[in-house]
């Protein structure tokens, strides 16, 4: 394989871990934000710290992991494969928590949460979940 393919999947794997990083530690943020009064010094903290780890690391890291993921599909011609299908599912649905995240993170922003720390405690397990299934799809090809 040509150099650029390491280089990309490098990327890919940075990426990957960025993303992780900021998945798994947004709800901690939010559970501790929850016992925080609306307007309070510590609550206007967690704010500033949710919308910078949002927009700053995990944003970036998943456009980049999305990027850097289809163009090793292409490469890789693994988009038939039944064990990327599964996968690339799996990866959606990262994604559709990482927006429900984002939402989340907007209802802080207005003083507007509605949800408890043990909602957001029982949240944080789906992307461990999540990581575990994508691994072993992506190292052990079950099928």
């Amino acid at each position: 394989m040509a150099d650029y393919y390491l280089w990309l999947k490098a990327l890919h794997i940075i990426a990957v871990i960025s993303w992780m990083a900021g998945i798994f530690y947004l709800p901690r943020l939010y559970i501790y934000h929850t016992a925080a009064p609306a307007g309070s010094e510590q609550s206007e903290t967690f704010k500033v710290m949710e919308r910078k780890l949002l927009r700053i690391i995990m944003n970036p890291a998943m456009i980049v992991v999305w990027l850097t993921g289809f163009s090793l599909v292409f490469i890789l011609r693994v988009d038939r494969e039944p064990w990327f299908m599964a996968k690339f599912a799996l990866v959606i649905v990262m994604t559709a928590f990482h927006m429900w995240l984002a939402k989340r993170r907007r209802a802080f922003a207005e003083d507007r949460n509605d949800l408890s720390g043990r909602t957001y405690r029982i949240a944080n397990e789906i992307p461990t979940l999540l990581m575990i299934l994508i691994v072993v799809l992506v190292v052990v090809k079950p099928f």
